[in-house]
């Protein structure tokens, strides 16, 4: 439960500030591109490891914070504020100590397991779960969380059936197997995800992405192809959409807040063989805010988008609080990025909801 309740009138709302518990910000020019955009609005964010040379010892970590951290607007307010919370790219080869001194030493966060060819960059990725076991083994031991990216990749599975799978074949083994291991089931996609979460004990959670509480399959090819809103894992049924959106809202502490924001340039996406990814990013929390207004409960958006994660990874909520005013915001067609665009979420509408700062 909410241990605040969040300061709202009809055109004004404040709440702690929120954490961003799955994030892609790239690596080089990329990176230096898109990482303000999160540290804007959000105080921590779990960053995802799969970069093309992926993250998978704690030098790789400690060098990889380096650059996020030397990539901040200095002339941004918050910048000093903003913490980027490392994880480590689970291969089949990886050394269990390897994790536990980066974890000890504070470097690593979490584990990430990739499925192999799974989704971007995941061809290092776990290829039998049964190949991590020692590694699961030592995470459960020093209670660190592990994340999940829940699809399984045989070609005769229907991708929109892999999620599901994953589920009976590979999640229920590893929770029954290790029922201490914390884990978060990240960017959920059906009504079988969010079932499993809440049937599971207080070691399983999951995050939430805002735009699959925004559209479903059927909106991939409205008119036509809509690569920009193509991701993995690929958004589902209409019944699959209003169940996350009634598991974001519910107040359950087992769901919380990640954006899952992957940013990728025009040609990347609009191209032959178009990435997986949604740049999320410039305006998640008055995304955010408008689906839990849609469903009656902006109440619920503190806990959701401030307090549930960092309850879950054992972390101090944040002290500082946002403020949201009710101003409608135009997002842009286009974002420039480097020496060409990118195209963001809710590209041409206008959001009732604007982040408009900290409350002093």
């Amino acid at each position: 439960m909410s241990t605040h309740s969040p300061t709202q009138t009809p055109n004004r709302l404040v709440i702690r500030q929120p954490d961003d518990w799955h994030v892609h910000v790239r690596d080089g020019e990329m990176l230096n591109e898109v990482v303000n955009f999160t540290a804007r609005q959000f105080a921590r964010a779990i960053i995802m490891p799969n970069l093309a040379n992926p993250v998978t010892t704690a030098e790789a970590a400690e060098n990889y914070r380096t650059r996020i951290l030397g990539a901040l607007d200095t002339h941004m307010d918050t910048h000093l504020e903003f913490t980027p919370l490392m994880t480590c790219y689970l291969t089949d080869t990886i050394d269990p100590k390897e994790i536990e001194g980066g974890f000890t030493r504070g470097i690593f966060t979490a584990c990430k397991l990739y499925p192999a060819n799974a989704t971007t960059n995941s061809s290092h990725g776990v290829t039998d779960i049964q190949n991590i076991y020692s590694v699961l083994e030592t995470m459960q031991r020093i209670r660190m969380p592990l994340l999940v990216h829940g699809e399984v990749t045989d070609k005769h599975i229907d991708i929109f059936d892999r999620e599901a799978v994953f589920i009976d074949r590979i999640l229920s083994k590893i929770v029954a197997d290790f029922p201490g291991l914390k884990i978060v089931f990240e960017h959920i996609t059906t009504k079988d995800a969010v079932d499993f979460v809440q049937a599971g004990n207080a070691q399983i959670a999951a995050t939430i992405t805002p735009h699959h509480l925004v559209y479903n399959r059927s909106a991939i090819f409205e008119g036509g192809i809509r690569p920009h809103l193509y991701c993995l894992p690929i958004a589902k049924r209409e019944v699959h959409r209003l169940a996350l959106r009634a598991a974001a809202t519910s107040g359950s502490p087992k769901f919380f807040l990640g954006t899952d924001s992957a940013p990728h340039t025009v040609e990347n996406k609009q191209s032959g063989c178009g990435c997986a990814g949604v740049f999320n990013a410039p305006f998640a929390i008055e995304s955010y805010a408008k689906t839990f207004e849609e469903e009656d409960a902006l109440d619920k958006l503190e806990g959701f988008a401030s307090e549930y994660g960092p309850q879950f990874y054992g972390l101090p909520l944040n002290p500082r609080k946002i403020i949201l005013k009710r101003t409608e915001v135009e997002v842009p067609k286009t974002l420039k990025i480097m020496d060409t665009q990118i195209i963001p979420f809710h590209a041409e509408e206008t959001l009732p909801w604007r982040f408009a700062g900290f409350e002093d």
